[in-house]
């Protein structure tokens, strides 16, 4: 099954889920995170807080990975979600500086994301001598397949399929909340319509039928 169709079935995944659970709690409410850019200054308004405003100031204000681990994230969140004939890839849709915002909104994901990229690193290291930024794209892929199946996973790799694990659904939830992600989708959101009122064979089949009153006035659109 192509990749990019087995995670629209998916969704936006598990962590999606909590995220938005996260997100509908008054205490947690932070900021919008289906901007492109989430960095982008907090608009002051009713539906912001002092507190809420000075929290996202807080978060953008400093930088979290390095540029070597965001190289990596970068890399691999192209893996996750590559660039196709209906759109671009992950780093088009702004995925690395989603989660650079995410980790430092949500800390308890500062230490999985940035072990399992050392993890990764160290597993490049010690297959190909190199890390996993230098490496070339089937070297990367040999790494990926190991981790990204869990149920054909190795124990030993049970390190690395959770840290994968956690960043496809961080990918995901980027992708799928920007711009790029809704429109790959082909979500249009509300629109207008007409109702011309129930269709014949329904109104025959109950026995049913409009008077002349109600279509002219309720049910006849031009």
């Amino acid at each position: 099954m192509d990749r990019r169709k087995s995670l629209k079935i998916l969704g936006v995944g598990s962590l999606a889920t909590s995220m938005l659970l996260d997100a509908c709690k008054p205490a947690d409410k932070k900021t919008n995170v289906t901007d492109t850019n989430p960095a982008a200054p907090a608009a002051a308004g009713p539906d912001r807080q002092p507190a809420e405003i000075d929290h996202y100031k807080n978060v953008t204000s400093y930088t979290f990975f390095t540029a070597h681990e965001m190289a990596l994230i970068t890399i691999l969140g192209d893996i996750i979600i590559p660039k196709d004939e209906v759109s671009g890839n992950a780093s088009d849709a702004k995925v690395p500086e989603f989660i650079e915002f995410i980790v430092k909104d949500m800390p308890h994901y500062q230490v999985p994301v940035r072990g399992g990229l050392r993890w990764l690193d160290r597993e490049s290291l010690n297959r190909f001598q190199k890390s996993f930024k230098d490496i070339d794209d089937a070297q990367r892929i040999q790494i990926v397949d190991d981790i990204a199946y869990p149920r054909k996973a190795k124990p030993e790799m049970s390190q690395g399929v959770s840290f994968f694990n956690l960043m496809r659904d961080l990918v995901c939830t980027g992708f799928y909340t920007s711009k790029i992600g809704i429109e790959d989708i082909g979500y249009a959101g509300n629109q207008p319509n007409q109702w011309n009122g129930v269709p014949d064979d329904v109104l025959k089949q109950y026995g049913l039928a409009y008077t002349e009153k109600e279509l002219k006035e309720c049910a006849s659109y031009s």
